[in-house]
């Protein structure tokens, strides 16, 4: 992405909120973080402590509080009225030294997360969402099939290659070996509930 996109990204969401919220704002396209899939564009915004120390997590916990309500009627903005359409996702996240360094964990602590990504199984009934942490290989293999076209998200991507271990021959030899174990454990260690 260009300087000057990114610079129009970072002034739109500044300009919905106060002036000095964020102490930086980060525009990120893919190959800038491991969570932007091909053709997405994200936010991580930089919430200022604006006084609160940083260290624990309750501290943290006590910036974003703060953040949400002091900014309820933006974030609704952002949200609800689908400012910023093309973003995939908004990460506010308490300011410190540390998690401004590059290659940063910036996940696991208070934040704020506004997500635009959307799939066809989001909530769908008999559909359970599981977070996968993929290495560096694994995650490019995902991503040329969001490149090639054959799937249009991460969470698509691993549908069709679970689809494909199902439609293998061996994989029903796998489910009658786990049958056949599950069965063992049963004589092994028959249940209490008599």
């Amino acid at each position: 992405m260009d300087q000057a996109m990114s610079d129009s990204i970072e002034q739109q969401l500044r300009s919905v909120f106060p002036e000095g919220t964020f102490t930086r704002v980060d525009v990120l396209g893919y190959g800038d973080d491991p969570d932007v899939e091909p053709g997405e564009t994200a936010i991580r915004a930089f919430v200022d402590r604006a006084g609160h120390p940083a260290g624990t997590w309750e501290d943290d916990e006590t910036v974003m509080r703060a953040f949400e309500q002091a900014n309820r009627q933006a974030i609704t903005w952002l949200h609800r009225d689908g400012q910023l359409p093309s973003i995939a996702w908004i990460q506010a996240i308490p300011d410190t030294p540390d998690r401004r360094a590059p290659g940063a964990v910036l996940w696991g602590f208070p934040s704020f997360f506004l997500s635009r990504r959307s799939d066809v199984a989001d909530e769908a009934p008999g559909f359970a969402s599981v977070r996968a942490s993929l290495g560096p290989a694994d995650l490019a293999t995902v991503d040329a099939l969001i490149t090639a076209g054959i799937a249009s998200s991460r969470a698509e991507a691993m549908r069709w290659a679970i689809g494909r271990i199902r439609e293998n021959p061996a994989y029903v030899q796998i489910q009658q070996k786990a049958r056949e174990i599950s069965e063992l454990k049963a004589q092994f260690c028959p249940s209490d509930d008599t």
